[in-house]
């Protein structure tokens, strides 16, 4: 909630017709080839359904017999799986998974009546994956396209505590409108997942690079042709002239940075380093800055107002003639920055109604920043600014982190993004073979070549299109290693 317009921006670049925002989604019109490409390219989606019926239900027996009408055979096969999700906003139907499982009932039965036989539920790994809406009486049957969630990229090894959302982080950085044209920076960069979005952003790469597979890839009319066109096409990525640096405190998630940033195959454009915050000092080239500090919700510092404070002084001496954004979530927290910011952006981190900040950091007073031709704000941000009911009322922020201090230390609010819902280890992609490399082992070593896109297999290459291209070609009939985990190729020394 609250990337709408982004991700309607994205569509309509992507060459989507009939784009129109709604509350935490978008619809549009298009092809087959933009629903892939919807899916591989976007950086602002969850995920991608695509419609297969409307209809009105006033009790469980009419979603029964809503979903029963349509023939199922289209869709699923007998010796394929199934599982269904639900979202329901109804006064009739208190339970989603009760939709859910109407829905699962009239597709089972419909099977045994015309067959005899019917295809099975996964609730893991389903071959096809369904998707009903229920807004009060009005019900949507969609296929879901996506499968995993698609802020999963894949390129994440390790994690830490409370990691940015990489679909969120995609959007902050887009919102700021920086597409590589100058440093981009963030002094408090966790996991780095804010570092490797802003270089997939900078290179125009699409996300969906590192993913192992989309639900649609199981579908009866999947274009395998097609799709490969569209995965191995890099005619749209683009040179990044500047360079993107990541600090932290912390010497663990720095190390987890960096080791994402590896994964991703980007280490030649981000530069990552353990460094405090009240350390930074002026880069010496024009830069931009996205900040994610700790809210005092999943975690916090021994002194949370101080830490906001340190931040503001840090900015206000060591980056002026450049752009600052802060996403935070308490108001007092922003007051401590001392800045006065061009524009407040509401979005949601989870569950969480945030603020994201630009501060214009200029020297000097600002009527003569005005005078000299200087923008503070944009027409654009003045018609934001202006919207009303932009924010939610009553947050209560002074009386939260009253309750914070009173329980030093204590997780206020548990909360966790889906990407740590699931313990279970994702499975490891082909191991590949590596091109070589343009200046380290470091280095963005695919870059350097335009080779062919398939090649041999070693776990050590860092170009994701080689290894979906031999997981897709070469699983099949390869001896498997258990104890290492490795698939191998029968022409390997």
């Amino acid at each position: 909630m609250g990337l709408e317009p982004v991700l309607a921006k994205e569509l309509a670049q992507l060459g989507a017709s009939d784009v129109q925002i709604g509350r935490r989604m978008v619809s549009f019109m298009g092809d087959q080839e933009l629903m892939y490409r919807a899916n591989f390219q976007l950086h602002t989606a969850i995920r991608i359904l695509k419609p297969i019926k409307h209809f009105k239900a006033l009790s469980a027996d009419d979603v029964y017999e809503g979903v029963k009408d349509i023939d199922w055979s289209e869709y699923i096969a007998l010796d394929k799986t199934f599982a269904v999700d639900s979202v329901v906003f109804s006064e009739e139907f208190r339970h989603s998974k009760f939709v859910a499982y109407k829905v699962k009932d009239a597709i089972v039965d419909q099977f045994r009546e015309r067959t005899g036989k019917r295809p099975n539920i996964s609730i893991s790994n389903p071959d096809i994956r369904l998707h009903i809406h229920v807004a009060e009486d009005q019900c949507t049957l969609c296929l879901d396209s996506s499968g995993e969630s698609l802020h999963r990229r894949g390129y994440r090894q390790e994690s830490v505590e409370a990691p940015l959302n990489e679909v969120l982080a995609a959007g902050m950085i887009l919102m700021t409108g920086w597409q590589g044209d100058c440093d981009f920076i963030d002094p408090m960069c966790g996991s780095g997942t804010l570092l490797i979005e802003a270089a997939l952003i900078a290179r125009n790469m699409a996300p969906g690079l590192f993913r192992k597979e989309f639900a649609f890839e199981k579908w009866p009319d999947f274009d395998a042709d097609l799709f490969d066109k569209i995965y191995n096409d890099d005619s749209q990525e683009r040179e990044f002239h500047h360079h993107i640096y990541g600090y932290d405190i912390d010497v663990k998630a720095v190390n987890t940075a960096r080791l994402n940033a590896k994964a991703a195959g980007l280490t030649s454009d981000i530069t990552i380093e353990e460094r405090d915050f009240k350390d930074f000092v002026k880069p010496k080239e024009k830069s931009i800055l996205v900040c994610n500090p700790p809210y005092g919700e999943r975690i916090s510092t021994p002194d949370l107002l101080g830490t906001y404070k340190m931040i503001g002084e840090r900015l206000k001496h060591e980056f002026t003639g450049n752009d600052a954004w802060i996403l935070s979530y308490r108001e007092e927290c922003f007051d401590q920055i001392g800045l006065k910011p061009s524009i407040k952006i509401p979005v949601f981190n989870g569950s969480l109604e945030c603020e994201f900040r630009k501060y214009q950091m200029f020297d000097g007073k600002i009527k003569d920043f005005r005078a000299e031709g200087g923008i503070v704000k944009t027409e654009e941000e003045k018609q934001k600014m202006a919207e009303k009911r932009r924010f939610k009322q009553n947050r209560e922020f002074k009386k939260r982190l009253d309750e914070q201090e009173e329980n030093e230390g204590a997780d206020i609010r548990s909360f966790k993004f889906h990407s740590l819902e699931s313990k279970e280890p994702r499975e490891r992609r082909a191991p590949r073979e590596p091109r070589e490399p343009r200046d380290s082992r470091e280095s963005r070593d695919f870059r350097g070549s335009k080779g062919p896109r398939y090649g041999k297999d070693s776990r050590e290459s860092s170009d994701p299109r080689k290894s979906r291209g031999d997981f897709k070609r070469f699983k099949e009939g390869r001896p498997f290693d258990k104890k290492n985990n490795k698939r191998f190729r029968h022409d390997e020394d």
